[in-house]
């Protein structure tokens, strides 16, 4: 069965786009894009360590470096439920199955490896930066550097609950930061990203097929409960099972080596490795699709709670137990969301209010930066008050965002400096730049502004609301006074 092929990523310059020209065009809009040149202007060392001189990946420089890690490698002929399945191996023993694979480079090119594995090997989801964080292999590009999810992983733990913790010790303790290596033949099935995040993903080299579908027609790729999802849009897909696969119109686009793509949330895809390729992965959200973060959390939630709707008559605790399926299901829960977004309400108010304590009236050269993070507290606003229409949180008072105790965490205080660094980076505010850097934990917390409405403990979306809506309006009414002065 052929797919309906109609149109083509577009691919621009990243020397020639400005962040806030990306954010408009792409973020904004929720559209793909492939951007080119920018891995050349950063200098990555993984461009020089990690690919031949004849610009295919140095397997064995993994191996003799990192053989001893171990990574989860799928086996693109066999399907396991929705994936492909995967076995956990050492980078070592990864590279001596490519040298088995008929086809691949580094077979062709290695003559003391003649049999051939029908199997083709791809390693994914490799948390490369979390084991090796010394190495410096990239610098993420600053069109992606508005990266919440990362940010906060890198400060804390995702789940809040230590039952859920102790469950899911892999997801708590890890970030969304990835290494891709693969073979000519090797492919990721359909699929729509985590948390129905962004993703930006970086060819160091090789070459790959990515197949597109615009979030408006996701409903064509499930069956007609809505529950399972097309695995191989190649393969012949049953009109019966499936009824509206053949209306789906599909994007397409080839990504070289030194290219990287932006993946917009709710996109489902499927990529095809049309040479040996090593790309660098990460997922991320920040203000511009954190509804879309929220609505994947509640559509999850429903389909949990209908799976067990049977037992809540006899279930003691039927709202923990959604909320931990919930966690397992999805890598997030109602209870760990609200928290992420209580930290960054805190984070956002604490940079607002120093810089307008700083610069007051004459913040002309650093408005950029203030209507930023205005932004991002009118987008967790917005959030926030669906989640208090859809009643989320209620009746789980245990649950309590202490917003004197963030304040006063060393972990928190890392947290504002690098979100400050990455505005006044993206922004390119070098004095900006320069004081979050040298701010110290009073510098930065010392604010009456906010230390007024810290006293209070955040149980539900209604009462985050409150506290955005007054800390900000008492920063506006201070700034007034200032300007009438």
């Amino acid at each position: 069965m052929g797919i309906n092929v109609k149109g083509k990523i577009e691919k621009v310059n990243g020397k020639e786009l400005s962040y806030t020209e990306f954010a408009k065009r792409y973020m904004d809009k929720n559209d793909p894009v492939v951007v080119t040149g920018l891995m050349d202007l950063l200098h990555w060392r993984a461009c020089v360590d990690w690919v031949t001189p004849l610009g295919q990946p140095n397997f064995h420089f993994f191996s003799s470096h990192f053989g001893a890690s171990e990574v989860q490698v799928a086996d693109c002929d066999m399907r396991e439920f929705t994936d492909q399945k995967r076995e956990e191996m050492s980078v070592s023993d990864f590279v001596e199955h490519c040298l088995r694979v008929e086809g691949s480079a580094v077979q062709c090119n290695n003559e003391n490896h003649t049999s051939n594995d029908h199997s083709v090997p791809y390693l994914k989801d490799w948390h490369f930066v979390k084991e090796y964080p010394e190495y410096a292999a990239y610098i993420t590009p600053m069109l992606f550097c508005d990266d919440w999810l990362n940010l906060y992983l890198d400060n804390f733990r995702m789940h809040t609950d230590s039952t859920t913790c102790q469950q899911n010790k892999e997801i708590c303790s890890s970030d969304y930061r990835f290494v891709y290596m693969g073979v000519k033949g090797s492919w990721t099935p359909l699929h729509a990203d985590v948390f129905r995040s962004y993703s930006w993903s970086s060819n160091v080299c090789g070459k790959k097929r990515w197949l597109f579908l615009d979030p408006s027609q996701s409903h064509l790729v499930f069956d007609r409960n809505m529950k399972n999802c097309v695995y191989n849009i190649f393969d012949e897909v049953s009109d019966s099972k499936f009824p509206g696969f053949k209306k789906a119109i599909w994007l397409e686009c080839t990504q070289e080596a030194g290219e990287i793509i932006f993946v917009p949330s709710g996109w489902y895809h499927q990529v095809h490795n049309l040479e040996d390729t090593i790309s660098i992965n990460h997922n991320w959200f920040n203000a511009y699709n954190l509804s879309w973060v929220w609505n994947l959390l509640l559509r999850d939630y429903e389909e949990a709670k209908e799976y067990i709707e049977d037992i809540k008559d006899v279930c003691d605790d039927f709202e923990g137990l959604c909320q931990r399926n919930l966690a397992a299901n999805t890598g997030m829960n109602f209870y760990d969301f609200f928290t992420l977004i209580s930290y960054f309400t805190l984070a956002n108010l604490a940079l607002f209010c120093y810089i307008n304590g700083i610069y007051g009236s004459h913040t002309g050269c650093s408005s950029t930066v203030a209507h930023h993070l205005s932004m991002n507290l009118a987008s967790i606003r917005k959030v926030a008050l669906e989640m208090k229409q859809k009643h989320a949180l209620e009746g789980s008072h245990h649950l309590v965002v202490d917003m004197t105790k963030i304040f006063e965490d060393t972990r928190f205080f890392k947290l504002c400096v690098d979100l400050g660094r990455t505005y006044a980076m993206i922004h390119e505010q070098p004095f900006l730049l320069s004081d979050f850097e040298r701010a110290s934990i009073s510098d930065l917390m010392d604010l009456s502004v906010l230390r007024a409405y810290t006293s209070s403990q955040v149980y539900t979306p209604e009462d985050l609301i409150n506290f955005i809506d007054n800390v900000v309006a008492e920063e506006l009414h201070a700034y007034m006074r200032v300007g009438l002065g």
